[in-house]
């Protein structure tokens, strides 16, 4: 057996949670003093700050000139409910289900909007379903990156062009990784606590010129709460894509997101994060290709996601031991290394398979990930040791 010493080197930032993720780097509070504090968010100085926001989000993540960006309450989750509850039932839906939030989203359709006509295509974690069996004459929601299982759709070439039915995409851990196909995409949402590393509480939707046409030509027939509504009078919410809010937003959060969307313009916007998320990605690939305990759990690499990396322990006593008993060794192995001031928040999502969770992204530095490395294979070691003694 290989014995792994305890690491002398540490990662300068231990920050590896998927949400939220690690600020970008040589982020510090002074770089919000120029916050809209104690001000109306509809004055000018704050409308012009959230409008702000859209225009550079239009021009790092290349979104075309006719979609519409809007700032909405309650992050990602918010997004995506917003578009769930004001855009279904139009026609029937497909919703694609490999990992817990896209599982969510097909509770919620099915339980809370109760809509009859509802095919679930599902995979087990660390798959993907069969997306040559979507069904574009109906509406389409899905996750574009997998958060809790590392998993995500290779490209948009399953998406067709000629689709009658909207596509509705959560890409809250793909935006600014990934180069999304907005011509395939009707609805997109994220937040900004995942690839930039912003603060939470807000979302982002984008929506397509075909999204506005259904919300316009289409009622409902459930009641809409406030922080929902898109339109008025069978029209869209013009403002709301233009920096008026739906309700109050954090200016100091809005600040955070013009930090981090200035940023990622100094190191090349879309194609600097990307490049900065692709060493990150390359960096972890080589290292388990190396290790005898680790892989990934997605199981086939050509749908690994390069942001929420997501491992399982293939060490062969912890694969003999039963399912309780695996849990219960991944999260000393994580305890191991919170303890040691080494990472932070790196469990497996709480209905994911036992393992680590690796936030890959633009504001992590490839050599803290590098630094992690040998400590992970050390807490390893050091939880085998602690049951075999036990």
């Amino acid at each position: 057996m290989t014995i792994f010493q305890k690491p002398a080197i540490v990662p300068a930032n231990p920050r590896f949670s998927s949400g939220p993720c690690a600020k970008r780097p040589g982020w510090t509070l002074e770089g919000l003093s120029d916050a809209s504090l104690g001000r109306s968010h509809r004055a000018k100085e704050g409308k012009s700050k959230l409008r702000d926001v859209i225009e550079r989000t239009r021009a790092v993540l290349g979104v075309p000139a006719d979609y519409r960006i809007g700032i909405v309450p309650a992050s990602d989750t918010g997004a995506v409910e917003m578009a769930l509850w004001s855009l279904l039932g139009a026609r029937g839906v497909d919703m694609l289900v490999w990992e817990s939030f896209g599982k969510g989203w097909a509770t919620d359709v099915t339980k809370q909007l109760k809509l009859d006509d509802v095919r679930v295509l599902d995979a087990d974690y660390g798959e993907l379903p069969d997306l040559g069996g979507v069904d574009f004459s109906r509406d389409v929601v899905f996750t574009w990156n997998g958060t809790t299982s590392g998993v995500c759709v290779p490209d948009g070439d399953w998406i067709a062009a000629d689709r009658s039915g909207l596509t509705i995409c959560d890409a809250t851990s793909a935006a600014f990784a990934m180069d999304l196909p907005w011509d395939k995409l009707d609805v997109t949402t994220y937040s900004w606590q995942k690839v930039m590393g912003g603060e939470a509480a807000h979302g982002m939707v984008i929506l397509s010129p075909r999204a506005v046409e259904r919300l316009e030509s289409y009622t409902p027939p459930w009641p809409m709460p406030k922080i929902f509504r898109l339109t008025k009078a069978g029209k869209l919410i013009e403002g709301i894509f233009e920096g008026a809010t739906i309700n109050t937003p954090s200016m100091l959060a809005v600040e955070d997101a013009l930090d981090g969307l200035k940023w990622a313009e100094s190191i090349g916007g879309l194609r600097g994060l990307m490049a900065r998320n692709f060493n990150n990605i390359g960096a972890i690939v080589g290292w388990v290709r190396q290790s005898d305990n680790f892989a990934f759990l997605a199981k086939d690499p050509a749908n690994l996601s390069p942001t929420s990396v997501c491992l399982v322990i293939t060490a062969a006593w912890f694969t003999a031991l039963d399912a309780a008993a695996q849990a219960a060794a991944a999260k000393q192995v994580v305890m191991l290394l919170d303890g040691e001031g080494v990472a932070l928040d790196i469990g497996a999502y709480r209905d994911a398979p036992p393992g680590l969770r690796i936030w890959a992204g633009a504001t992590v530095e490839t050599s803290d990930l590098e630094a992690l490395f040998p400590w992970l294979e050390w807490a390893l070691q050091q939880t085998q040791t602690t049951l075999e003694a036990a």
